[in-house]
């Protein structure tokens, strides 16, 4: 891992410090997914080719199904994909009010180049992009300023041609978005962009710059992500990952909601499915309990039949291509793989690297990773966070900066419930647990 930039390797790090699920570098300790690396390229591949994918991911809580979905990030990215992570919840972002899905996608848009939002620069590439064609072609000058706005105008129209049959008002937010920055009114410009990308409550003298009227709603949404997913191939970003991470809190809202939310994910598959996104791959996260469960995916049976799989049989045969896959979960001897893997990367960035190997060796790793599972009531599939979280906030650190100090000798895990998730929390029935190692 001596490779690995100090930037990359200390974003890495600082956010196992903080428990939290680092957003680039997953490549470097990737621990079990090797059986998904070829189902996920060919996806790319099928994505970038302008075809489109479903996929959903199964796993109990701790198992990494962020982990892999930012995994998957990563590799898209590579592919020049944009990509969105968007976090359903019964409030914020509830799945059956698709144009609040649609507003997160924008507010996440990201790019290899550009962070969230990632909106602006891929319009503003799009508009350069259709410039040039223009331009390509030899039939306007580039000095004649009104030709060519007129000349991009009929392009815009011509490439949205498909989309402004559902949904004219996205081509005509485009032309006003160009109209606003062609005549410098930067304030105009941004309230238009933000009209676009799904935000409410629009100035109402933008909205009539723009030709437009009200607020996205509901069945606009999946027009406006058909005309996103047009601006991102023609600006060079063949396609877009999108996540809907933590689909199973549909099964804690009201089952009037509930039932809304999964006809809407029904709906999408099929959008999915029947070619109306070129470029898509749809990723959705959840435990079995939502896909197995009478609150979750079996209350809608057209939605159980699209999602089902047989998962009876040996998981080391699972197929990585099919509609549903699973994640087995971690293992002490997995959790060590992990630590060892993060204590090689903390070690090259470290001024006393053999220190930190030899102290927090594999059998160091296997007592922690031991110790951390017991605390949670021996689950070891909640553990990796908290594991990580300790692996590098109280051993690695301590050991990097303190000669003297000895984990063996010199750290007892205390497990707080203060710093614990519910899930973590009701995996224990301690509020406080200390384990000497």
């Amino acid at each position: 891992m001596s490779s690995v930039s100090p930037a990359r390797r200390r974003e890495v790090i600082d956010a196992l410090r903080r428990g939290a699920v680092p957003s680039a570098g997953l490549d470097l300790f990737a621990v079990g997914l090797g059986r998904f690396v070829t189902a996920v390229g060919e996806d790319l591949d099928t994505v970038a080719a302008g075809g489109s994918v479903f996929k959903a991911v199964r796993g109990e809580y701790g198992s990494g199904k962020t982990f892999f979905a930012r995994w998957i990030a990563e590799r898209a990215k590579q592919a020049n994909l944009a990509t969105a992570e968007v976090q359903i919840s019964e409030n914020e972002t509830p799945l059956h009010k698709l144009e609040t899905v649609y507003r997160r996608l924008t507010e996440r848009l990201t790019t290899s180049t550009f962070p969230p939002s990632a909106i602006r620069p891929v319009v503003d590439g799009w508009f350069y992009a259709l410039e040039e064609d223009v331009l390509a072609a030899g039939e306007v000058s580039p000095d004649d300023a009104e030709a060519l706005d007129r000349a991009v105008t009929a392009l815009l129209d011509q490439r949205l041609t498909a989309v402004s049959r559902s949904a004219p008002a996205f081509a005509a937010a485009l032309r006003g978005y160009r109209a606003a920055t062609t005549a410098g009114d930067p304030a105009t410009a941004d309230a238009v962009l933000a009209w676009l990308g799904g935000q409410p409550h629009v100035a109402a003298s933008a909205r009539r710059v723009a030709g437009v009227r009200g607020d996205l709603d509901h069945f606009a949404a999946l027009s406006f992500l058909q005309g996103l997913l047009a601006v991102l191939r023609d600006s060079g970003h063949p396609g877009l990952l999108l996540v809907l991470d933590e689909v199973e809190t549909l099964q804690r809202v009201r089952s009037d909601a509930r039932d809304k939310a999964l006809n809407a994910l029904r709906q999408l598959i099929d959008e999915v499915h029947s070619g109306r996104f070129p470029g898509l791959y749809l990723v959705i996260t959840g435990t079995p309990a939502f896909y197995e469960g009478p609150q979750g995916v079996q209350r809608l049976a057209p939605l159980a039949q699209r999602l089902a799989v047989d998962f009876t049989t040996d998981p080391r045969f699972d197929n990585p291509r099919a509609v549903q896959i699973r994640l087995a979960g971690f293992t002490v001897d997995s959790l060590v793989e992990l630590g060892g893997r993060v204590r090689d990367l903390y070690a090259d960035g470290s001024a006393a690297p053999d220190r930190v190997r030899a102290l927090v060796d594999d059998a160091y790793l296997g007592d922690l990773a031991r110790a951390v599972a017991g605390g949670l009531g021996g689950k070891v599939g909640v553990a990796p966070r908290l594991f990580l979280k300790k692996l590098v906030g109280e051993v690695l650190d301590r050991v990097d900066q303190f000669p003297a100090f000895d984990p063996r000798r010199d750290y007892a895990l205390t497990l707080a419930a203060n710093e614990m998730t519910e899930i973590e929390r009701n995996a224990t029935r301690a509020d406080e647990i200390s384990l000497d190692l």
